[in-house]
């Protein structure tokens, strides 16, 4: 599959819903991403639900508050943390301030530990870990051979991934004392919360006190949220302060915030989580022994190594869970020191696990006899708390118990076959049916209602169940992204029916002449332009309120029927037309008093004939003189005005 190639770590769950990967046609179980799969507890979901809007929309704390919390929570000081947005941020800063030229790292290990370094440049000194020795780590054989390259900094995972191969405290004790001399000893300590070899393996007291260690932590994987990207190291507290100074203020996201300040509340489901799948692990490495030419190495993180059938390719083993069973893997052919026939798988609970061992027998052997069910009266009872379906035995029962073969007849079988070439993932088929709720959930039907602080969305989740509320699309399987094809919700009729146009008489404008050419300065009333003026022949009063007031006298047209002035333009032009409100201007005498507004206005009426004769004759402008002989009023802007629109009986 093209996703996994040209990569060092898998592809993201997103990734593989976003390229359509279903699993024919069952959702995917994941044993690819090493996560706690018990913790957070449903009741730490439902409080974050209820709360999902204020961590979207506000701002977290300064990284500082939150590494105070925290170093409460874990009983250290404050000054001796650094957090980061993840421990591969830390990784970053460390190689880029306190890695120099060289760096020695036992392989296969985590990537970023070979990937970082020799990305900017330094030389990384890597010490093949023997598997025959089941990929165990030599102290001696290690402190010789950075003595030997003469590397500046060494690291060490403790536990180691993929492997899961765990150094006893003592024995880090001494390779820090023997390397003593180093700029950096690095002991990444990601997975040291599933270990279970001893009491107190970490060597995080010891960091503090030494000038050159760095001891770091992974939040992500043990409590169950990679998506929450947090970690923190634990060093002196000058050497802390290095990283510490050079993070983003807020480097820590608000979901991040949240979690740390719910640990106090939920510490004892914290630790009933670890001791859950320290359970699983050994059930689960039990089982995979089983499958016949399987190679099973001890591990003490929350995954188990595993070495394939000889001539089994894993990249083409993974392809085909991935697609026939919808199982994802970590197929290891692209870790240093490691190859395709290597795989890691994460500790789940055996409902999940069957299916991995269906899968695997199946692909490997053709049959799934190698992957008997376990019966429900052989799984021990679960612990409160947690959902039935769960499959996990309980801790006051017996010991795991052993799996009975005896009931099935062992098939006739071959060697295990070789490695197979990479068929087709894909074969056309019809649609398949979308599912009826989420499953896969790993605390079961556990109802909302149930969990301690869910409030409103605890009722809410009742009646459903837990694992019965519906994912977004975006996150829900490929198959379920074609909804059935819905019929409109409107259906248009054939043809609409045409509105009903109404005629209206348009009355006929008079037709302008087009306006003639003239140059500026020398305008003249004869030659304006769009149309022709006529003269007012009447009284100097009418003169001079024209030139005063440059107001056009309106024209009103009356009809002989008295229909209105709509109805007269349809008909021909009458002969007569009435001026109407003409304004009387002149000089009162004095002591007379002002005329209302009905006697400053006069009707007059004349003959249209008289202004077509009148319109050639030339217009002279009205002086300031004609109109102020005193020169006493202000003078105003004056523009000769026609006294009335003129039209010839072709335009009636």
């Amino acid at each position: 599959m093209e996703l996994f190639r040209g990569t060092a770590h898998s592809p993201s769950f997103f990734a593989l819903n976003r390229a359509g990967v279903t699993g024919g046609g069952q959702e995917l179980v994941d044993f690819c991403i090493p996560c706690n799969p018990y913790f957070p507890t449903p009741a730490m979901f439902a409080v974050m639900a209820v709360r999902l809007r204020d961590i979207l929309t506000y701002y977290p704390s300064p990284a500082e508050t939150i590494t105070a919390e925290l170093a409460d929570v874990l009983g250290l000081q404050p000054q001796t943390m650094a957090m980061g947005n993840g421990s591969t941020e830390l990784i970053t800063w460390i190689d880029h301030l306190l890695v120099k030229e060289s760096l020695a790292v036992p392989i296969p290990t985590f990537g970023r530990w070979t990937d970082q370094p020799m990305e900017t440049g330094k030389r990384v000194d890597m010490f093949q870990l023997p598997e025959m020795s089941g990929f165990a780590l030599d102290p001696n054989a290690f402190v010789n051979f950075v003595r030997s390259r003469g590397s500046r900094v060494a690291v060490i995972c403790n536990p180691n991934n993929p492997d899961g191969g765990l150094l006893p405290r003592q024995a880090l004790i001494g390779i820090m004392d023997a390397l003593a001399d180093l700029d950096l000893i690095v002991i990444d300590e990601s997975f040291l919360e599933f270990a279970d070899a001893e009491a107190y393996p970490s060597v995080v007291d010891e960091a503090v006190l030494r000038p050159n260690v760095i001891v770091l932590r992974s939040l992500g994987k043990n409590f169950g949220l990679h998506g929450v990207r947090f970690g923190y190291l634990v060093a002196n507290p000058s050497l802390a302060v290095k990283i510490r100074s050079r993070l983003p203020k807020w480097n820590l996201n608000s979901f991040a915030e949240v979690i740390v300040f719910m640990l106090k509340r939920y510490r004892q489901e914290y630790v009933e989580s670890l001791r859950m799948l320290s359970r699983d692990r050994q059930q689960m490495t039990t089982q995979l022994a089983g499958l016949p030419g399987m190679t099973v190495y001890p591990s003490q993180g929350n995954f188990v190594f595993v070495k394939l059938p000889a001539g089994t390719d894993g990249g083409w083993v993974r392809d085909q869970l991935l697609s026939q069973h919808g199982v994802l893997v970590r197929e290891c052919g692209n870790k240093l020191g490691s190859s395709s026939q290597f795989m890691r798988l994460v500790v789940r609970s055996q409902p999940d696990v069957q299916r991995l061992l269906t899968g695997l027998s199946t692909v490997l052997y053709g049959t799934s006899f190698y992957a008997p069910q376990v019966s429900w009266e052989q799984q021990p009872s679960v612990p409160s708390g947690y959902a039935e379906s769960s499959g996990y035995p309980g801790f006051a029962s017996s010991p795991a118990p052993s799996l009975d073969y005896s009931f099935q007849q062992p098939p006739q079988l071959a060697a295990a076959p070789a490695a197979q070439e990479p068929q087709p993932m894909y074969a056309a088929a019809p649609a398949l049916p979308g599912p009826q709720g989420v499953s896969g959930d790993l605390y079961g039907q556990a109802s909302l209602a149930t969990f301690a602080g869910a409030g409103a969305a605890g009722a809410a989740g009742a009646a459903t169940g837990y694992v019965q509320q519906q994912p977004l699309a975006e996150l829900s399987p490929a198959y379920v992204a074609t909804p059935p094809v819905q019929p409109p919700l409107y259906q248009a009729p054939a043809a609409l029916p045409q509105p009903q146009m109404v005629q209206v008489p348009q009355p006929q404008i008079p037709q302008r002449e087009p306006a003639q050419q003239f140059q500026a300065g020398q305008l003249q009333p004869a030659q304006a332009p769009l149309m022709r003026m006529a003269p007012q022949p009447q009284s100097a009063q009418y003169q001079g309120a024209q030139a005063q007031t440059s107001q056009i006298p309106i024209v009103q047209a009356q009809d002989a029927q008295g229909q209105g002035a709509a109805a007269a333009y349809l008909r021909s032009r009458p002969e007569e037309t009435t001026v109407d409100q003409i304004p009387v201007y002149g000089r009162r005498e004095a002591g007379v008093p002002e005329p209302s507004p009905m006697d400053q206005t006069q009707a007059m009426t004349y003959d249209p004939a008289e202004l077509k004769a009148a319109a050639a004759a030339p217009v002279v402008p009205l002086s300031e003189t004609d109109d102020d002989p005193t020169g006493q009023t202000p003078a105003l802007q004056r523009y000769p005005r026609p006294a009335a629109y003129l039209q010839d009986d072709s335009m009636a």
